[in-house]
């Protein structure tokens, strides 16, 4: 065979595969999917409910529960803007089903203060001015208040000096490690630092 005749078959081929008719896949019908029971704590408040199995606990917390504080940033869990406190430990709520969470008690960041007096991360991130546009700043100072009670347990970061008592090793470096899940787009990490050891002296 030539390469003329090999190039013309392989075109005349070609085209009979191409228009030759292509049955359609059979389409697969997926239900509903069904309603799942949830009970939920939610800054103090019980909540007994009724939801689709697919939803976040961000989207519970802001659509279904209206705490609107707890922001939706990136949405996949890379931002930390969105982050709450679960039976006390710091999670991405974007991450998070809601149906995961049963029976847990969760903290928003509107649930930290006390009727006024404001809890003492929040009130250091006002007294250092540790934000710019805010967007970032409920997941912040959240994230903050976990990385206080962790140290305060004794839980080590990877820049821990194992070494020593556990408020003498929380030095900015310290601080910067264990809040680095927590990004802002505005660039107030020196401040953010500050009020991290601000209410460190406070609360450790």
């Amino acid at each position: 065979m030539t390469r003329r005749t090999f190039l013309a078959t392989a075109a005349v081929t070609g085209s009979a595969v191409v228009t030759r008719p292509v049955s359609a896949a059979p389409v697969r019908t997926v239900g509903e999917p069904t309603s799942a029971s949830v009970s939920l704590t939610v800054n103090g408040e019980r909540h007994e409910l009724t939801i689709d199995p697919r939803v976040t606990l961000l989207n519970l917390l802001r659509e279904g529960l209206q705490l609107t504080g707890t922001k939706k940033g990136c949405d996949h869990g890379q931002c930390g803007a969105c982050t709450v406190l679960a039976d006390g430990r710091r999670i991405n709520a974007c991450l998070s089903l809601a149906v995961m969470h049963d029976g847990e008690a969760i903290v928003t960041v509107e649930g930290l203060a006390r009727g006024e007096a404001l809890h003492p991360v929040q009130a250091a991130f006002l007294a250092d001015d540790a934000f710019q546009c805010g967007y970032c700043t409920p997941g912040q100072i959240c994230s903050a208040v976990a990385l206080l009670e962790e140290v305060r347990a004794g839980h080590a970061s990877s820049v821990s000096d194992l070494a020593q008592s556990a408020p003498a090793r929380l030095g900015d470096e310290e601080i910067r490690e264990r809040m680095s899940g927590n990004i802002c787009r505005c660039g107030a990490y020196p401040n953010i630092v500050a009020a991290v050891r601000t209410a460190a002296r406070q609360l450790i």
